[in-house]
């Protein structure tokens, strides 16, 4: 186990109708709040009414910002900036899923720098200060609730980047499972792929001696994979739906990389599938991480066994351990389809068109991976092999 610094600070209000506080809780930073969302869903659904009315019960001004689409975009985030700087804002109020909250933190970000928020994408500049984010979570599956990271697309080349710092974690986080009630099935099961893949990322590491943090994903995934089927078929399951929620923060708030050296390779090569296509990063994952097992399985065959035997109950042959772990890797896969994930690339109609300039992008800083460090003609192979 390596030594580490564990610190997050983000304060989780978890439960029904949690939403009614989080007026007093943005008021503890300020008058002046931006209010980040997406379309025209926590209106339809009333939550944006709710969230304003707290708000303004503490005397909070507010400022609005809608508009941020899945992959968020560098433009929207650019002229939240400008907001900010215009008028003092206190406080970023997110109120969505992941891509919210990542436009959210990027914002937070380039209100406190007076270059183009995009350097922080691009490693030309590193984040010192940032505005304090508060969110209202509805879409359990990125994790950056808790997270220190963000991820933006620039559309000018579809790059797809991420970034992170300390600060960026939320002050607070406002989890009420029954947000999640009206989640279409298809998006449910984006996110449940989503944090199951933030685990994955964790757990596949060379380092030795990290039995309490494997247990610990081993029983994230295995909550994960008994409760998806549940609140598929039955989306109002309160129950269901706060262990996946639950889990999904739990999946990537650190804890469980506490002591380890993770992959990430998989979303390096995911984010240039969904920043040239614009597809759903959940989907993205089911594509590329099957792929990326088959690919590097025999840089640590007894990791893959453990996987298939802990996570998925696969009988362990004594006599062939590559065909256990071969059965882990179809497992996870035969799991995504069961849930409603592509797990090919043709699934999604993508064919060989981008595939070079994928492996590329990706690489064109350096090789991705730790697990195994992946080249461009190493990532070309595994973009081949999720055809």
């Amino acid at each position: 186990m390596k030594d580490f610094d564990f610190q997050n600070g983000t304060k989780i209000l978890f439960g029904k109708e949690q939403e009614q506080y989080v007026g007093k809780e943005s008021v503890k930073f300020g008058k002046k709040l931006l209010l980040h969302y997406g379309g025209g869903s926590i209106k339809s659904s009333g939550l944006y009414d709710r969230v304003v009315s707290s708000l303004r019960e503490e005397g909070i001004e507010i400022f609005e910002l809608s508009g941020v689409k899945p992959n968020p975009r560098v433009s929207l985030v650019r002229e939240g900036v400008v907001i900010c700087k215009e008028n003092n804002i206190d406080l970023i109020l997110a109120v969505g899923g992941g891509s919210v909250i990542d436009s959210a933190k990027a914002i937070a970000a380039g209100a406190k720098y007076e270059g183009d928020v995009w350097d922080f994408y691009t490693g030309k500049n590193s984040v010192s200060d940032c505005l304090p984010i508060g969110v209202v979570l509805t879409i359990p599956a990125a994790g950056s609730e808790t997270s220190a990271g963000t991820v933006i697309t620039n559309e000018d080349g579809l790059y797809k980047r991420a970034m992170g710092h300390n600060n960026l974690r939320p002050k607070f986080s406002i989890l009420n499972p029954v947000l999640t009630y009206t989640l279409p099935s298809y998006q449910t099961a984006c996110g449940i792929t989503d944090m199951m893949a933030h685990i994955l990322e964790r757990y596949f590491t060379n380092e030795r001696n990290v039995e309490l943090t494997d247990r610990l994903c081993e029983a994230t995934l295995k909550t994960i994979i008994n409760n998806a089927h549940t609140v598929l078929e039955n989306p109002t399951n309160y129950d269901a739906r706060a262990e996946i929620m639950w889990s999904g923060t739990i999946a990537h708030n650190d804890l469980l990389s506490t002591g380890r050296v993770g992959d990430w390779a998989s979303h390096d090569i995911e984010h240039e599938i969904s920043g040239i296509y614009d597809i759903a990063h959940g989907a993205g994952l089911a594509i590329v991480f099957p792929a990326w097992m088959k690919y590097v399985y025999k840089q640590d065959i007894n990791r893959f066994v453990q996987y298939a035997h802990r996570v998925w109950n696969v009988e362990i042959d004594p006599f062939d351990l590559e065909k256990t772990a071969l059965a882990g890797i179809k497992k996870t896969e035969e799991f995504f389809r069961s849930i409603g994930m592509p797990i090919s690339l043709t699934e999604v109609n993508i064919l060989d068109d981008h595939i070079d300039e994928m492996a590329k992008k990706g690489t064109e800083s350096g090789p991705l991976g730790n697990f195994v460090k992946l080249y461009e003609e190493d990532v070309r192979q595994i973009l081949q092999l999720a055809k």
